[in-house]
């Protein structure tokens, strides 16, 4: 994850062909309509688009969140957005080549909001507006292009700037839900009472949330696709401070593919006293120092720790950014990991172990139909995750281009798994652990159980690091102590040197949904690994406050 991920639940839309309703007849029509408009009168200008691509995406949320025992809000809404990405010149080189200084991923003028009647004269006529505004900046995009080639170096990557693909068609009716959000009111009020038993917290809630995204993609190369991303998730969360100022919080998170699929009332009322039991016990738990030496990464952890790690680097799209350090440019199939360890990004992927993964798509966000991509074979690095962005060696999408509403999408990770074939009881990891210890000389190992997510710097001009954010850390000592819960450490380093380390896996498999926010904004992703024994890793004491806690109690 380039900024943070936060862990979300998402519900995987079911699929069923139909033919158009007169509701999404009218966009489709009125989409295409523009294209063929604009292709056409646009023609005999200098610089005519040889690319348009529309979708419309019709927003459906609905949610409810309670704080100590009462609601705080409530409601529903209904949007409806168009995003356009217009290009002028040709595959090879276009408006959107990127130039020194600048920063073309999103545009103002990319994105609108869109009449939500069904009115296609209405709909049209905001279309034209706003397209008319995106080929004028593209033009002056297009000049500017032109003029800084004429004076600038040859380029390290001169592969085009767009990829031709082969035009899809598929099509889902819109669904309409129903959300009873008076039985989740009552549900989420009457177990957000715990809060208000424990004085000592300075924030709680919990909330239901439902969003669903009806996206409509119409291209000029005669793509047709519309899809449901539905997402059902409940989110509870808790934070305090301890006597050093420290700022403390955990969260639980539950989602599934239907609403009869979440946790009913005896399972989050179990999953709050967890959540503020555990967080106590993080509030008295002792400041860890900076450390250097052996560590496990239970499953979640270590499905994070390769998402910013690993998943970044390999987006295909930073390969050609003269700004990015470009770790695994000159790494094709050369090992990059060891050599029971495979890294597989499959957004057709559904469920794992029977549990639903939040990067599952059937098109992304250019029209191109999802694959499952092997980055890494037995350690050996292969492939890239590719958007209609080429690079050398790399001419075609590989369907991870993907962004949120309102952005130009690159290419995003999707369902990252990480497959090993040097698999062990999680009591024997623990004994390698510990033998690792001895080893070293350490009087103690790590034990990462839950992070909240992380962040990672990949360009040239800072450090080529990442650092992850633990929550809950152990010490395992090696002569027989039990586990001590710690506090206070990031858990951070560079990619190669850490992949180096890595040096059996559980026969456990931790998954991680989240919102993953870079260039492109923010996209569900799933990190799914085993534990992973590293035999080296360091920790930093985290940042913290120098304020000191509430002077009055809670009323």
């Amino acid at each position: 994850m380039k900024n943070r991920i936060i862990k979300y639940c998402l519900l995987i839309f079911l699929f069923a062909h139909f033919a158009y309703s007169a509701d999404e007849n009218v966009i489709i029509s009125a989409l295409k309509k523009e294209i063929e408009r604009f292709t056409k009168e646009l023609s005999s200008e200098q610089y005519p688009p040889y690319y348009i691509g529309y979708q419309v995406t019709e927003v459906q949320s609905a949610g409810v969140t309670s704080v100590f025992g009462r609601t705080s809000s409530k409601g529903t809404s209904f949007s409806r957005f168009l995003d356009i990405d217009l290009r002028v010149g040709n595959y090879q080189l276009d408006n959107t080549h990127r130039t020194e200084g600048s920063f073309l991923t999103r545009s103002s003028f990319s994105f609108r909001q869109l009449p939500i009647e069904h009115d296609e004269l209405a709909i049209r006529a905001a279309v034209w507006n706003a397209t008319e505004q995106v080929y004028k900046e593209a033009v002056k995009q297009y000049r500017n292009v032109l003029t800084s080639r004429a004076v600038k170096v040859k380029e390290e990557d001169t592969s085009a700037d767009f990829s031709i693909e082969i035009p899809s068609k598929y099509f889902e009716k819109r669904n309409f839900y129903n959300v009873d959000l008076d039985k989740w009111e009552r549900i989420l009020n009457n177990v957000s009472k715990i809060f208000s038993d424990n004085k000592w917290l300075l924030e709680a809630h919990i909330s239901f949330s439902f969003k669903n995204d009806y996206k409509i993609f119409v291209n000029s190369e005669g793509s047709e696709i519309s899809q449901n991303q539905p997402q059902f998730r409940i989110v509870a969360f808790a934070r305090t401070k301890a006597e050093d100022g420290m700022v403390l919080y955990l969260n639980r998170t539950f989602f599934s593919f239907s609403e009869e699929g979440l946790p009913d009332e005896s399972t989050l009322r179990k999953a709050i006293l967890d959540l503020v039991s555990s967080l106590k016990a993080l509030k008295d738990a002792p400041l860890m120092d900076t450390y250097s030496g052996p560590a496990i990464l239970a499953g979640e952890a270590a499905g994070v720790f390769f998402h910013e790690i690993f998943g970044h680097r390999v987006e295909g799209h930073r390969m050609k950014d003269p700004r990015e350090a470009q770790t695994f440019k000159s790494f094709i199939n050369k090992r990059v990991l060891p050599d029971f360890i495979n890294v597989v990004f499959d957004p057709t992927r559904m469920k794992l172990n029977g549990l639903d993964l939040s990067g599952y798509y059937k098109y992304d966000d250019e029209g191109v139909e999802a694959s499952s991509v092997v980055s890494v074979d037995s350690g050996i690095f292969r492939r890239f995750l590719m958007s209609r962005s080429p690079i050398e060696g790399f001419k075609n999408s590989n369907g991870h281009g993907r962004k949120q509403v309102g952005f130009r999408a690159v290419s995003r990770q999707s369902n990252l798994i990480v497959e090993s074939r040097r698999q062990v009881s999680l009591p024997k990891l623990r004994e390698m652990l510990i033998e690792e210890c001895k080893r070293q000389g350490k009087e103690y190992g790590l034990l990462f159980v839950e992070v909240e997510g992380g962040f990672t710097f990949t360009g040239r001009t800072i450090p080529n690091a990442f650092n992850v954010l633990p929550l809950i850390v152990y010490k395992v000592y090696v002569d027989g102590r039990p586990d001590e819960l710690v506090r206070g450490v990031d858990l951070i380093g560079t990619p190669l040197t850490t992949f180096a380390n890595v040096v059996a896996t559980g026969d456990d498999m931790g998954i991680f949904n989240g919102i993953c926010g870079a260039e492109s904004g923010g996209v569900p992703v799933s990190a799914c690994s085993p534990s992973l024994l590293v035999s080296l890793i360091e920790v930093q004491k985290k940042a913290k406050s120098e304020e000191k806690p509430p002077i009055l109690s809670s009323p």
